[in-house]
């Protein structure tokens, strides 16, 4: 009987447009809880999501069934419409236009999970586009510095 086995794990990251601090902290929580919900609705596993008032972390599996582009089509797009009809994201406009998706080794997965836990402390001392930077890096992807800032 053939049978597919995968463990697709993703890390993607995405921030808010232009970066702005529209995610209050006292709030965040909602947000986390309707993406886990699109998760659900797409058969993806969500291991962890986080970040801060700009921008998001999310540790997902996903279905062979399912492109990455599609993922992050839908997560955004359905998470987008569900922000700006809420009152505590009144200031909240929309997702940048792009994203970051960097494919995670099962092996790294829990200390991944604990990187996206500790976001507040993290951003103590890394800003999101030194983040971001180190991500990209890190992952080997070449990246255009216009596209950052």
């Amino acid at each position: 009987m053939p049978n597919t086995y995968t463990q697709l794990l993703l890390h993607v990251v995405f921030s808010t447009k232009n970066r702005q601090r529209t995610l209050p902290d006292d709030h965040r929580e909602l947000v986390y809880r309707y993406i886990w919900g699109i998760h659900k609705s797409l058969n993806c596993h969500l291991y962890r999501i986080g970040g801060i008032d700009d921008h998001v972390h999310i540790l997902t599996g996903i279905p062979t069934t399912l492109s990455l582009a599609d993922y992050v089509k839908e997560v955004k797009t359905g998470s987008s419409r569900w922000l700006k009809e809420q009152p505590e994201f009144r200031r909240f406009e929309d997702w940048q236009d792009g994203y970051g998706a960097f494919t995670v080794s099962y092996p790294e997965k829990d200390s991944l999970i604990e990187y996206i836990k500790g976001q507040a402390e993290h951003h103590r001392t890394e800003s999101l586009l030194d983040e971001y930077r180190r991500l990209l890096r890190e992952n080997g992807v070449a990246y255009d510095e216009r596209y950052l800032a």
